[in-house]
């Protein structure tokens, strides 16, 4: 029976194709969020920005080895990520300040190959697998079908970092200082904000959330040095959708981008992949800029 066929019988497999979109869109919109921030502030393109995702999976994967289980993990990654991002910026980054674009391209290339070169020499190049944390390895009765409790929790997880975040950016100073830095760097200054702390909070936050959706996407998909190089295309593509710099742009376009790459497996799983790029051209095409995107940024 063709599977168009089906979906039209059992409509429990088009919704659970949904969810499954959402998750991994929202992981990707969690990757795109720092990449946004970061970009948008810094003017930096983060392209180690998909090894520091694998490493919020490893460290995930070495708290459990080490005797803590997934919710200590939830403590260990986000302090990993925090004293990494902190001690990244300020004893490398901040040298690049103010230099060429070329230069922080080539150290964020560099960096991310350290990164994956040290994750393969103290845990492997072999797959670590991650197990469902206990208490949510269960299924949950949604009417006409069941899905897992642990995606729906991933589902609620990364919607409340995403909230979580808005909030910071919108209702705190520091927040509005950074929309301010994003808009006018200058300006900001001259205002006698100090904009290098800003810097510092900003990449660490962009860090941590990335490290967070490497702890929460490896009980789905496993732990291997090249995650993250696999993650970060689809997130560049998030990033550009949503518009470079737009932080609630990042969110709105993973979200699309874990539809377009999930739906299409209905029909032909050999183009779901290629979806997701015909998906940007389309809106590039539409708009040069990104969904939320403003030209000449």
């Amino acid at each position: 029976m063709p599977l168009i066929i089906m979906v039209a019988i059992d409509p429990s497999y088009l919704i659970t194709q949904v969810l499954n979109g959402l998750v991994w869109g929202l992981v990707l919109a969690l990757i795109a969020m720092g990449l946004a921030l970061i970009y948008g502030l810094l003017d930096i393109v983060n392209f180690a920005h998909g090894a520091f995702y694998a490493f919020g999976a490893y460290v995930a994967w070495q708290t459990l080895l080490s005797g803590g289980n997934y919710w200590v993990a939830m403590l260990t990654v986000p302090l990993a990520m925090i004293l990494l991002g902190l001690f990244v910026e300020s004893t490398l980054l901040r040298r690049l300040y103010g230099q060429d674009t070329k230069f922080t391209l080539i150290f964020n290339f560099g960096l991310m190959l350290v990164i994956v070169q040290a994750c393969r020499f103290i845990w492997g190049a072999r797959g670590k697998p991650i197990s469902i944390p206990s208490e949510l390895a269960f299924s949950v009765d949604l009417g006409i079908f069941s899905y897992p409790a642990y995606r729906l929790f991933v589902i609620a997880l990364t919607s409340a970092i995403a909230i979580a975040v808005f909030v910071f950016l919108r209702k705190t100073h520091v927040g509005m200082a950074t929309r301010a830095g994003i808009q006018n760097r200058e300006m900001v200054q001259v205002l006698g904000v100090n904009i290098g702390r800003i810097y510092t909070l900003i990449y660490t936050i962009g860090i941590c959330i990335a490290g967070i959706a490497g702890l929460v996407a490896s009980p789905l998909f496993g732990v291997y040095p090249e995650m993250g190089a696999e993650v970060l295309i689809p997130a560049f593509v998030v990033v550009v959708v949503g518009g470079m710099g737009s932080f609630h742009g990042s969110i709105l376009a993973g979200i699309l981008v874990g539809q377009v790459a999930t739906l299409p497996i209905i029909w032909e799983p050999r183009i779901a992949q290629v979806m997701i790029y015909i998906f940007m051209a389309i809106v590039l095409l539409a708009r040069p800029a990104g969904l939320f995107g403003e030209l000449g940024r």
